[in-house]
């Protein structure tokens, strides 16, 4: 273990952070990249391509969700064994790190490949789709034990200090996808005067395209963790570690409960907006999707956030502890003033890039810039968040998620839309009144030092 990195003084912190953070930034803003790519492949193929992808999405992200929960389980353990210097019990966490793959993995494949028919049929997807959407999920969630992999072991990676790794995976995964996209989706057309071939198999070829770009990130994830030499399970026996397993699931199962809770939040959220008509809807889509990028920044800074305090928490150094938080919270600010800053001044030109229409630009600028203002507060609540999953505690954000999406977002969102009769800006105010809730909540217990293991038992 190299101690040397981890100096006391605060300014002496920023390569350190910087050094963890900006592959997860560079990582995210190519998976949003991507995102904006693969919408606008299928969206070339009619209405009815982009409905059959996206009926099913609010189930992706519940299991994305559950099995990114399960890794935020091992990520506090792993970033404090190797704080700590204690490889054998870093190689045993990342061994139950590999159960966890292997039961999540097997679990989401059996139930998504049981139900593909009925899936769709409960998101209410218009008959007409409902075969394509159907085959989408089936070949989406096949390679699942490796897509699980790639989540959880490159959460493990990061634990252990290594963003790199996973950022070069996640570019890998992310330039197939859109190569295969465009070889699978279309058929063989002429670009530039030179013919391309292409398989023509509409959304089923954008389902294999994410697919194998699943199964070569879980692959490469895989070999990665077993060549680490800190945290590698090589050498460890696969079976249930009760003394590591317990600690990791408590921790693994608020985390679990608050991404089901907000990801319900989200749907019933959703689903009021849906209700306002066809240029709320549309504007508060394309707001959504600018939105996206202008957090990358936020949560680049939450993956480095839950790695030093865990390191620091594991080697029990209270002043390295305090150097890391004051700094993450310094940087994040004045991140996310630039960010907010920025999303307000251009918010009407990043809606043009998605819609000519006059009244969705409008109204989009409007909630981009409500929004924009909040964007410190909720970058302050995001590395607070990474902080308490770093030291193992996800009970109390778990406890404030939930408060600010239901008790605000939603009761507020369905008081203003259905009894008030006001529209998107009221909607989104709710929104920004849950994350400045959570804001006030986390800082609050930042405030009072409950954050922080190491001042509790001073």
């Amino acid at each position: 273990m190299n101690k040397k990195r981890f100096s006391t003084g605060k300014w002496a912190m920023l390569p350190v952070i910087f050094a963890l953070a900006w592959p997860t930034m560079l990582e995210q803003a190519m998976s949003t990249a991507v995102q904006y790519v693969d919408a606008a492949m299928v969206g070339r193929l009619g209405a009815a391509a982009t409905a059959a992808v996206g009926v099913t999405t609010t189930v992706n992200w519940m299991i994305g969700s559950t099995v990114s929960a399960l890794g935020v389980g091992f990520l506090s353990f792993i970033a404090q064994a190797y704080g700590a210097g204690d490889q054998q019990r870093a190689a045993r966490v990342s061994s139950q790190a590999v159960l966890a793959v292997l039961c999540s993995g097997v679990l989401f494949t059996v139930l998504p490949l049981a139900l593909f028919r009925q899936v769709p049929v409960w998101m209410q997807a218009d008959p007409s789709i409902r075969d394509a959407a159907s085959w989408y999920f089936f070949i989406l969630y096949t390679p699942m034990l490796l897509r699980a992999a790639s989540i959880i072991f490159g959460t493990a990676l990061r634990a252990a200090g290594d963003t790199k790794t996973p950022m070069r995976v996640g570019v890998l995964m992310n330039l197939i996808n859109v190569a295969l996209n465009y070889l699978l989706i279309y058929p063989t057309h002429s670009a530039l005067g030179v013919t391309v071939p292409g398989a023509g198999l509409g959304v089923i070829g954008a389902a294999i395209a994410s697919a194998v770009s699943y199964a070569v990130g879980g692959i490469g994830i895989t070999i990665a963790l077993w060549r680490h030499p800190v945290i590698s399970p090589r050498g460890q026996r696969l079976r249930p570690d009760w003394e590591i397993l317990r600690p990791c699931l408590r921790v693994a199962l608020p985390s679990t409960l608050q991404r089901f809770g907000t990801s319900f939040g989200y749907v019933a959220f959703a689903a009021m907006i849906n209700a306002l008509g066809t240029v709320p809807l549309a504007a508060h889509s394309i707001a959504n999707t600018v939105e996206s990028a202008f957090y990358i920044p936020g949560y680049g800074m939450m993956t480095a956030a839950a790695t030093l305090t865990g390191n620091a928490l594991g080697a029990r150094d209270k002043r390295r502890m305090g150097d890391v938080a004051q700094m993450l919270l310094i940087l994040e600010i004045g991140m996310m003033l630039l960010s907010g800053g920025l999303l307000f001044s251009f918010a009407p030109g990043m809606m043009g890039l998605f819609t000519a229409d006059a009244a969705v630009i409008a109204l989009g600028a409007t909630v981009l810039r409500m929004v924009a203002v909040s964007e410190p507060f909720y970058g302050v609540a995001i590395i607070l968040e990474g902080m308490l999953q770093g030291v193992g505690d996800t009970v109390t954000p778990f406890y404030f998620n939930i408060l600010g999406m239901w008790g605000v977002r939603i009761l507020g969102t369905f008081l203003c839309t259905r009894v008030f009769g006001l529209g998107l800006t009221a909607a989104w105010g709710c929104m920004i009144a849950h994350n400045l809730l959570l804001f006030a909540l986390l800082a609050a217990h930042y405030a009072r030092g409950k954050w922080n293991p190491l001042e509790a038992r001073s």
